[in-house]
């Protein structure tokens, strides 16, 4: 079976390939901010620590 290769469809596929790793970074930010974060990227101390303390237990990641 051979493949055809359309423009449109490479174009296609090079913005869903751009929106899905976008999505990818998007997703592996929010797992940091969200587990492992512990006051690193707040300047104001514990701030996203506490903002995302529910979080962490919800998704059962030790913070205490």
């Amino acid at each position: 079976m051979a493949t055809v290769v359309h423009p449109s469809r490479s174009a296609e596929s090079a913005a869903l390939a751009l929106v899905v790793g976008a999505v990818i970074l998007l997703a592996f930010l929010v797992l940091y901010l969200v587990g492992f974060d512990q006051g690193a990227i707040s300047r104001s101390g514990m701030y996203m620590h506490e903002l995302m303390h529910d979080g962490r237990h919800l998704l059962g990641l030790p913070c205490h």
